[in-house]
């Protein structure tokens, strides 16, 4: 046999391990919301090929390629287990199993990894938690194929309802299609159709009410059956207490905002200060994109090496705020053609910094540049660190940190020498650590940060939402603080 046939036997035997484990995995979400995780990427719902790719990409950042023959045993344990609610990381338990050396079985390591989510220690699965939408712009779609992504097992988030404007003849028939197709993102992974009569879009099976109202104070959200929902404003219109209190309304308990605060509207980026959220707080912020890009890696560098000032450069792509063509803007620049220029602009993100950070006393400036790409940018941070380090040892760091730490799902790390922006498109992480670019000299980093600026800060303010409404479930093994 050549090494040729080697190969293609080799691939095909894994591909029949991967079809195998479809059922599990669907299995263990739809009927004990367990979510199974290969380091941090979710595996519910994909395909055959997109669980081997899954594996292969683990070679990216452990150095070695993860086989199916080395996982599948983990999850065929996990099923014969009684587990509750969780997130349970099958890439973390093979490698944890690899470097025990107490001779434990695959069954027994894994019944001792998860015991906080098997038996009396299993918490209860949660009632469903009601969620709206008001504004259905870029990342209000992207938040709705999450949440409808989600809502597998039936419990955990229900997205209820879309507030919007009324927009004339067959809005909501337009408005679907720009849910079911979408030019950066691709196609709705599912089916939706239009029920006019009723105003209601049906994603998957989830009926979502279509509201028309020009004003928060207009809508009334018992009269759909909706009870202590979850509202996130996606319009940006409102973003300080008292605007953002009008949603307040019968039926919403907490209002989340998807654009920085003002005032004293806590600024809350998922893994770096999710944490602090008083439980009677009925009004957060997400903060930006971009400030969802800098803080994790910032934590990381700062808990490490001490950070004593930095300077964040922002190369993003345009947005619906600027024009397509030449017109008036209320702000310098933006009113140039968007697809035509690079645009300088200002970014928020560095002076929100403090808020997500309060320990963090180093002076951190910011600025930005606007590209003619339709989504992804690049963040590039330089920081000066508290004492001197090697290039060797801060790769080393932020790898570990992508892989085992509690901010493994905010921070990504790729070292392919050849990746663009267009290849980031659809990341889950808040942003990913370009290895080939980062620059170290002595006391001085210079991280490059990609980060999908619409999907990649949807699924950000999905975790947030999760954490605020009880959903958010532990993951095993427990990531190392």
């Amino acid at each position: 046999m050549t090494v040729n046939d080697d190969s293609f036997t080799n691939w095909k035997n894994r591909e029949e391990i991967a079809e195998s484990m479809i059922p599990m995995i669907g299995k263990l979400h739809r009927e004990q919301d367990v979510t199974i995780l290969l380091h941090s990427r979710s595996l519910v719902n994909k395909s055959v090929v997109s669980i081997l790719k899954t594996h292969r990409f683990a070679r990216q950042i452990a150095g070695a390629e993860l086989s199916v023959t080395e996982t599948m045993p983990f999850l065929r344990a996990l099923t014969a287990l009684d587990l509750g609610p969780s997130q349970i990381d099958i890439g973390m338990l093979a490698a944890t199993h690899r470097a025990d050396d107490r001779g434990l079985t695959m069954a027994e390591f894994t019944a001792e990894a998860v015991a906080g989510a098997t038996g009396a220690n299993k918490i209860d699965r949660r009632e469903p938690r009601d969620v709206v939408l008001y504004g259905f712009g870029r990342i209000g779609r992207l938040v709705a194929r999450l949440l409808i992504e989600k809502a597998g097992s039936g419990n955990g988030l229900r997205l209820r309802a879309v507030v919007v404007r009324g927009g004339g003849e067959r809005d909501l028939v337009k408005r679907a299609s720009l849910l079911r197709r979408d030019s950066v993102h691709g196609q709705f992974q599912g089916t939706i159709t239009v029920d006019e009569e009723n105003s209601t879009i049906l994603a998957n099976g989830n009926a979502v009410r279509v509201i028309y109202a020009d004003d928060p104070t207009q809508v009334d959200y018992t009269a759909y059956g909706i009870k202590d929902a979850i509202l996130i404003d996606n319009t940006g219109k409102w973003r300080d207490r008292e605007g953002l209190s009008t949603h307040l309304r019968p039926g919403i308990d907490k209002v989340v905002l998807t654009a920085p605060g003002k005032g004293d509207v806590p600024n809350i980026v998922h893994g770096v200060n999710h944490d602090t959220i008083k439980p009677d707080e009925r009004i957060l912020s997400c903060a930006s994109c971009t400030t969802n890009a800098i803080v994790p890696p910032l934590k990381a560098m700062a808990d490490e090496y001490g950070v004593l000032r930095g300077h964040v450069e922002t190369v993003h792509s345009f947005t619906n705020d600027q024009n397509l063509l030449d017109n008036y803007h209320k702000s310098e620049r933006r009113g140039r053609s968007a697809p035509l220029n690079m645009v300088i602009t200002e970014t928020g993100a560095a002076s929100a910094v403090s808020k997500a950070l309060p320990d963090l006393k180093a002076r951190i400036t910011g600025s930005s540049v606007r590209v003619p790409v339709p989504d992804v940018s690049i963040a590039i941070l330089n920081l000066q660190l508290a004492r001197e380090t090697t290039r060797e040892d801060v790769l080393d760091h932020l790898r570990e940190v992508s892989l085992t730490s509690p901010l493994k799902r905010q921070i990504d790390f790729i070292s392919a020498p050849d990746a663009v922006s267009s290849d980031f498109i659809g990341s889950r992480h808040a942003s990913i650590v370009d290895a080939g670019a980062l620059k170290v000299e002595d006391d001085n980093a210079i991280l490059y940060l990609w980060y999908d600026n619409e999907f990649g800060y949807s699924c950000q303010v999905v975790r947030v939402v999760q954490h605020v409404s009880g959903v958010e479930y532990p993951t095993y093994p427990a990531p190392e603080a």
